[in-house]
């Protein structure tokens, strides 16, 4: 009767406390919680087109995922072989649509241009004493005249080695997702590798040392044309201005990264040269040897790490501040 109000026992305070962790646990996790897949942008088994090496593709969405609290998406190219798959972001990926279909249509005149620019370089690439028979239709020609149809690699195949495949995606993971860059000037450069590649022949092989010294002329030729227009990545566009004084050439300056990506480029010039069928497989299997020895000296040609752009080292430093 005369009994006063109890006090909360200890039991209703440790209970209230598992209520509150409790609702703090599950609006974090809310928070860390993917979105719902009908939020992504793009979706599977949407024809998209793709940029890549500032070029646009048309490609298949395959694969949806979100990781890093970023969309991603894993595109099949069409008319490439399965092993271009790769995983791609939002920033690389656009739809279907009658202008886009004129930025890639712009894209390819912009290449045909370039190529017109190159054509200086494309008599070095001939194998020595090769000879082109007038008035014979030439196979890869009519191919060429369709070639909006056939993929070009089914015209010329340069079989890349896994390995430099793989410095290849390591190449672009470090400089488009990381923001670093190749340190500069590179030592050994592109002229010092395309000289140690004709000691090489001269030493195995010395008939072979002409038509190795005209092969070695060609891809010199080409990269120094090909690398302020289609060899650099955007991030590294600021670079070159800084590290190629004019008189110089970029191959007295980059090094063999930049020239692997050059092979992947060079089936798209190689369909143009006006010569046999059977001499361009001839060039063909030079140049594949050239890529082994590349993957025979990978360690010591390439860089195993790439340095940090000062423009991203001072905005991490701010950050840090």
């Amino acid at each position: 009767m005369g009994s006063s109000k109890p006090e909360p026992s200890d039991d209703s305070d440790d209970a209230t406390k598992m209520m509150d962790t409790h609702t703090e646990k599950t609006e974090t996790d809310g928070e860390d919680c993917p979105p719902m897949l009908d939020s992504s942008p793009f979706e599977e088994n949407e024809k998209v087109m793709v940029f890549h090496n500032s070029f646009l593709y048309t490609a298949k969405v395959e694969k949806v995922d979100y990781q890093m609290n970023k969309w991603k998406y894993y595109v099949h190219y069409y008319g490439w072989k399965k092993n271009w798959d790769e995983w791609v972001g939002v920033d690389r990926l656009m739809k279907q649509t009658e202008e886009n279909f004129k930025k890639q249509q712009q894209l390819i005149n912009q290449k045909q241009d370039i190529e017109k620019n190159l054509k200086s370089g494309r008599a070095h690439m001939k194998p020595k004493g090769s000879k082109v028979a007038m008035g014979k239709k030439r196979k890869h020609e009519s191919l060429n005249k369709e070639k909006g149809s056939i993929p070009l690699e089914h015209v010329v195949n340069l079989q890349i080695p896994p390995t430099l495949k793989k410095q290849l995606v390591d190449d672009c993971e470090s400089i488009t997702h990381l923001g670093k860059l190749v340190k500069l000037p590179r030592s050994p450069n592109v002229d010092e590798i395309l000289n140690k590649y004709c000691d090489y022949w001269s030493k195995k092989d010395g008939l072979r040392a002409d038509s190795t010294e005209e092969i070695v002329k060609g891809l010199q030729c080409y990269f120094d044309k090909a690398l302020p227009v289609m060899l650099l990545y955007k991030t590294e566009r600021q670079q070159y201005e800084d590290a190629v004084a004019v008189g110089h050439s970029p191959s007295t300056i980059y090094g063999a990264e930049h020239l692997l990506r050059l092979f992947v480029k060079l089936p798209e010039f190689l369909v143009h040269i006006k010569i046999e069928e059977e001499t361009l497989k001839e060039l063909q299997q030079k140049l594949v040897e050239f890529l082994k020895f590349l993957q025979k000296n990978q360690s010591a040609f390439f860089l195993s790490t790439y340095h940090v752009a000062e423009d991203v080292e001072t905005s991490t430093s701010k950050q840090d501040d």
